[in-house]
């Protein structure tokens, strides 16, 4: 029986995550919105171009509410459902718009497919991760927020461009909550299996570490209408396809936290292994004592937002 997957929310981060899906053939897909005929176009124009690039999965669309029946049964429910960022605008700001889409939506999700592995990615991504968790009733594993990628992806990015150098002989790790005071984790960051920190002077790698933290507002602020869409559909896919085969990728992503990192009841960014049960195990690492203090501060951010929601 082939997998399936739903997408809620057919806006671009959506709708690009379904195209990405889609050029796999791993998988069919449900893509969701609450415009009428929105999802419903986007789906049939990506059916159409499965002649053409190679694909032969199904993919509908869905108008929500009524059409949640559609999605029933799925493997992994993605969530990009929101109001997105503008200039201005930092991810917080955007808490109570959120807040009621994501308990509205998280319900008919569990009741039509209660077995599903569920994949955040609206912001702030942290705190509604916790609050779909919260109103889900899911065990721990099978509620994931897609950030760390996406924030590893530009930092490694930077560094690529810094260096002239293959973004593929970067590797590196951001952790935390998924807002300004990210922590890239210069201790772990290496090119070509040299650390950083041994090719770029201090204060340039300071200036990278700080684009990094704002790397989707320097987007936003470019596109003026709009938010980053490409590469967060990216990230997010690598993690669906890590739990639709069972991959078992180590991967950052936000998850709940019952004292790993000596932080308890939270969704907070660290690595994670991912499978076909969701978050299978969380990976702790020793931190440089002032990459320690900077989890726990982006931790009680993140914190302050969920108090918010009255969590």
């Amino acid at each position: 029986m082939r997998k399936k997957v739903s997408i809620v929310g057919a806006g671009n981060v959506g709708g690009s995550v379904a195209q990405r899906l889609a050029e796999t053939g791993v998988t069919d897909i449900v893509l969701a919105d609450v415009f009428d005929g929105y999802a419903q176009g986007k789906a049939l124009d990506l059916a159409q171009a499965g002649p053409v690039v190679g694909y032969d999965c199904a993919i509908t669309g869905a108008t929500l509410p009524a059409d949640y029946h559609l999605t029933a049964d799925s493997d992994v429910v993605v969530f990009t459902s929101g109001a997105p960022r503008k200039p201005g605008m930092s991810r917080d700001d955007l808490l109570a718009t959120n807040q009621k889409i994501v308990v509205d939506n998280v319900s008919q999700i569990v009741r039509h497919s209660p077995q599903c592995v569920l994949v955040m990615v609206n912001n702030p991504l942290d705190a509604m991760a916790h609050l779909a968790f919260k109103t889900a009733g899911f065990p721990k594993a099978r509620v994931v927020g897609q950030a760390g990628i996406l924030d590893t992806a530009r930092f490694r990015t930077f560094l690529a461009k810094e260096l002239h150098v293959s973004v593929r002989d970067v590797n590196a790790y951001v952790l935390g909550g998924h807002g300004d005071d990210m922590v890239p984790l210069v201790s772990y960051t290496t090119v070509g299996g040299v650390p950083v920190s041994r090719l770029i002077a201090p204060e340039r790698l300071a200036a990278i570490v700080d684009r990094t933290r704002k790397g989707g507002q320097e987007i936003v602020d470019l596109l003026k209408t709009g938010s980053a869409y490409q590469a967060p559909a990216a990230a997010t896919t690598q993690m669906v396809l890590s739990i639709l085969l069972d991959q078992k990728r180590l991967l950052p992503c936000s998850t709940y936290l019952e004292g790993e990192y000596g932080i308890t009841d939270l969704f907070v960014g660290v690595p994670c292994k991912l499978g076909a049960a969701g978050v299978e195990q969380v990976i702790e690492i020793d931190l440089a004592p002032d990459e320690r203090d900077a989890l726990h501060r982006t931790a009680s951010s993140v914190r302050s937002l969920v108090h918010k929601l009255g969590l």
